[in-house]
């Protein structure tokens, strides 16, 4: 891939995942993006890290690790597979953090792709939670509605009251 060919929104979306409440991406996912090593991104970082405070990157723990593996399901083979650390993780900030760590012209590009794919789940998340209000909205209103009609159902099944037998004489 060259530095101005576009990547495409979904396989940038494909990365990003939600651990710690917070959509993340992944060291390695974003070192594939920007065409170098994991091990290199995660130096330069190293030489930078006073620009990625704990909540523009952050390191998995064991257990996030292993939750993250089994949603990805994938085994990669070959070498460098295994990681001596946990790896570290970056919030859209971080994201946006890492294309002054990274000074090429790719790492810009890419960088661009994956902000505008923050912004396009933004606004998806947005509109699903605007549906969602309005379902509950919809629900409610029908509910209420549905109650009156199950009461007033209720009160036709209920039999009415028998008679009181009559005391006395009918004249």
């Amino acid at each position: 891939m060259n530095e101005n060919e576009i990547i495409p929104v979904e396989n940038i979306a494909r990365k990003i995942y939600f651990i710690r409440k917070k959509k993340v991406m992944l060291d390695s996912d974003l070192a594939e993006l920007y065409g170098v090593q994991t091990k290199v991104l995660n130096q330069a970082i190293k030489r930078n890290l006073d620009r990625f405070p704990d909540d523009f990157m952050f390191r998995l723990t064991e257990e996030e690790y292993k939750n993250l593996r089994s949603q990805i399901v994938t085994s990669r083979q070959g070498r460098g597979q295994h990681r001596k650390y946990f790896p570290l993780v970056f919030t859209e900030q971080g994201v946006a953090m890492l294309s002054t760590v990274l000074n090429s012209k790719k790492a810009i590009h890419v960088n661009i792709q994956i902000m505008r794919t923050f912004v396009k789940l933004r606004e998806i998340l947005s509109s699903h939670k605007d549906l969602a209000d309005k379902l509950k909205k919809l629900e409610q209103k029908y509910d209420d509605q549905f109650k009156t009609v199950f009461e007033a159902i209720y009160q036709l099944m209920t039999p009415p009251e028998k008679p009181k037998p009559k005391i006395g004489f009918d004249y």
